[in-house]
């Protein structure tokens, strides 16, 4: 499945992928310029590196990591725990835009810095109790253009999504998708620039919420 298919800057628009509710558009307005906003972001975020423990072993994680939010949003995953920094004014800019273009609110995003091509996510769902049912994922890509990949849990007959996702764009996923896929950003063999993605969720509750490695 190609982006092109799906690239419209009039609004989101839905992409056709069985058990799924995932929407793209291709621009996005945040009222910053989407390379001025990254760099923004990189100068001024304190990125953090981390080793996350899976399957009782530790490794490097592929990318920095940030996380802000309301107070007592903190979030654990694979043997990190983040607790949330508070909002900067960027970052409350473009969680108002998101909101009012999804009908959602949102009180905490994951900030994920991609460096260069070395950089990478692992395949996951975003299905955490914390997350509540069916959640909705709103997310906000800067910079270089990576491949976002869906990939069926269950039903092997079912081909993997390639979209790949522009700097300044919008995705939102909903409904059963995090029931039914997994998603991840493989490593390029290709040299390329960085990357920010803003991923706004809602937790639901104080409790920690457990991630993805």
């Amino acid at each position: 499945m190609k982006a092109d298919l799906f690239s419209h800057s009039d609004g989101l628009r839905p992409l056709p992928i069985p058990g799924a509710e995932v929407f793209y558009a291709s621009t996005f307005d945040v009222r910053y310029e989407p390379q001025t906003l990254m760099h923004c972001l990189i100068n001024q975020v304190p990125w953090r590196t981390e080793n996350v423990v899976v399957w009782g072993k530790s490794y490097p994680q592929p990318r920095l990591i940030a996380w802000y939010g309301d107070a007592g949003r903190s979030y654990q995953y694979s043997g990190v725990t983040l607790e949330p920094l508070p909002w900067i004014e960027p970052l409350q800019v473009v969680r108002e835009r998101v909101q009012h273009a999804v009908d959602c609110n949102f009180n905490s995003v994951l900030l994920n810095y991609y460096r260069d091509n070395r950089d990478s996510m692992g395949f996951h769902s975003d299905d955490e109790k914390e997350l509540g049912y069916r959640p909705v994922i709103a997310s906000i890509s800067l910079g270089e253009e990576r491949t976002f990949i869906l990939k069926h849990k269950r039903d092997r007959a079912v081909k993997p999504v390639r979209l790949g996702l522009e700097s300044g764009s919008l995705l939102l996923m909903k409904g059963d998708t995090q029931a039914n896929w997994k998603h991840g950003i493989e490593k390029e063999k290709r040299p390329c620039g960085p990357r920010v993605n803003l991923t706004f969720r809602r937790i639901i509750g104080n409790e920690s919420t457990t991630g993805f490695e």
